[in-house]
């Protein structure tokens, strides 16, 4: 396959499988994996440790100058996991506490011009896959191939479920529909960069497939781009 690196933008809503499917990508095609989604929840993480009250613009930007994000390979386990200020907090910004609370974080203007700007600064090389909410719309609206995931959200909410319970987490099924439900509102309603389809993004249905159907899904749709490029 030609090796002229590409932007892959992944969107979509949450528990959706976007950052397995990213992760599978770049791991397939030697790409930078970023999980931007990792990276609000990180900085929701840093707000709730430190009671930074959202609507004091001022304690919110003094906030953000103290947060340090960085991305660092486990050599075990060879993922790409989030560091806050130096500290490894992949597990902890996967609670559904985190979860209830990193959507209205997200929506706040200066938080996203925070990671929007890292985030398109990660990607200035091309030869990256990131996932998120407003990836081909906002942080790389000319990214090369653009992938909008969705699926039913009892589906979701089910694939949710089980995730936290093998993690140790012990929440309700009702706990975790209602934060799903939840957040698709607050994504998809935000005055700054809400959750939206790009028009030139590619739909992407996993409510009945397997992910193998939809990686390949996925590459072949990077394989039709590569043949319009040579042949351009």
């Amino acid at each position: 396959m030609d090796s002229s690196p590409i932007i892959i933008a992944i969107d979509g809503f949450s528990s959706c499988g976007k950052s397995t499917m990213a992760k599978q990508l770049s791991k397939i095609l030697n790409y930078v994996f970023v999980d931007s989604g990792a990276m609000y929840r990180a900085i929701t993480l840093y707000f709730m440790q430190h009671q930074i009250a959202i609507n004091n613009p001022k304690m919110v930007v003094s906030a953000l100058e103290d947060i340090q994000l960085a991305f660092k390979i486990n050599p075990d386990t060879f993922a790409n996991e989030i560091y806050l200020n130096g500290e490894n907090v992949e597990s902890k910004i996967r609670a559904l506490s985190v979860a209830e609370r990193v959507s209205d974080i997200a929506a706040i203007s200066a938080v996203r011009s925070f990671a929007v700007k890292q985030q398109q600064q990660m990607g200035i090389n091309g030869g990256i896959v990131m996932d998120g909410r407003d990836i081909g719309t906002v942080v790389f609206p000319q990214a090369d191939l653009k992938i909008f995931m969705k699926a039913d959200p009892m589906v979701r909410a089910e694939r949710r479920f089980k995730e936290l319970n093998q993690r140790g987490e012990h929440v309700t099924m009702e706990e975790v529909i209602n934060n799903i439900v939840g957040r698709d509102y607050e994504d998809t309603h935000r005055e700054e960069s809400p959750l939206r389809k790009a028009d030139d993004a590619i739909m992407l249905d996993n409510t009945y497939l397997t992910q193998e159907e939809q990686v390949d899904f996925v590459m072949n749709e990077v394989s039709r781009l590569r043949d319009s490029i040579r042949s351009a």
